[in-house]
């Protein structure tokens, strides 16, 4: 146990197999063959003197122990993280690695100027490593209560616990068709013929959401904006996208807003972390240069 303990790059593994389900899909990010890491899962094993997961045709899976297990290597690895953090604010400079997760769509979003925010921490801190990572608002809130991410930005309908939430703004959703749509060129169209329409929606959404924004049921799923709108703008379909995601669209005359007045939401976008890592370095200046610069796209 000491043994496996004292080697960290076999926690390391063993999460990273873990992450991806699966030998095979850990072999890019470890750069290591299937047959190399399952010779290091079984070192591990055999120190641990417990079967951690199966594997074989049946698929990849935890065992029970291989789940209580995996829940304590990422608290100790996020306790090295921080250790590894600490050590380097004492020595008055900062590095390390920030790993940064945000929902899709929002480069274009001008309340969050994350490409200035971005730019400028690069700038500050330039022994930074930043890692970006574009998921869904569960992968979001997942990563950084399992310390994969330290901080995110997204819009979450559900929360977690453990997670702090902090509001940053709200983004714009309007209901759209396409140009080849036949309800484009319609005008004074009712409700009840728009939520009869072919609805695309995202695969985060629970029915109950689908249902908050007026329809029963969908006709396609999709797991980001730009795979909407292309649904969208094959006129095939009719869905929510952010207003500035689109913008240029409609001032080309390809896309338009169905019935604003009753179709359309604002999402409470939040930048959130895990609870008890706010006075962390890394964090707390990323939070500082994105609060700056928040507010200085409002001036």
């Amino acid at each position: 146990m000491a043994n496996a303990l004292h080697d960290i790059r076999l926690l390391k593994l063993f999460a990273c197999v873990v992450r991806h389900q699966g030998f095979a899909a850990a072999q890019q990010e470890l750069n290591l063959s299937t047959s190399a890491i399952s010779t290091y899962m079984s070192q591990l094993e055999g120190q641990l003197g417990v079967t951690l997961c199966h594997r074989g045709r049946g698929g990849f899976a935890l065992t029970s122990k291989g789940e209580l297990f995996h829940q304590e290597t990422l608290r100790i690895l996020g306790e090295i993280e921080g250790f590894e953090r600490y050590a380097t604010t004492l020595r008055g400079e900062l590095s390390g690695t920030l790993n940064l997760g945000v929902l899709d769509s929002l480069s274009s979003e001008p309340a969050l100027p994350l490409a200035q925010v971005i730019g400028r921490y690069t700038h500050d801190y330039p022994g930074v490593h930043l890692h970006l990572a574009v998921t869904s608002p569960y992968e979001l809130q997942l990563g950084v209560l399992e310390g994969r991410l330290d901080l995110a930005v997204g819009a979450f309908s559900a929360r977690m616990n453990g997670v702090v939430y902090q509001p940053l703004y709200r983004e714009q959703h309007w209901l759209y068709c396409s140009d080849r749509h036949p309800l484009f060129q319609e005008r004074r169209i009712p409700a009840e013929m728009i939520t009869r329409q072919r609805m695309v929606r995202r695969g985060y959404w629970s029915q109950a959401e689908l249902a908050r924004h007026g329809f029963k049921e969908s006709a396609a799923t999709v797991e980001s904006m730009e795979a909407q709108l292309i649904l969208i703008l094959s006129g095939a379909y009719i869905g929510y996208l952010p207003e500035h995601y689109v913008h240029a669209w409609v001032d080309q005359g390809r896309l338009k807003a169905l019935q604003p007045a009753t179709f359309g939401y604002q999402a409470p976008f939040s930048l959130i972390s895990r609870r008890g890592r706010g006075k962390e370095p890394l964090i707390q200046s990323f939070q500082r240069i994105l609060k700056a610069q928040m507010q200085h796209a409002d001036s």
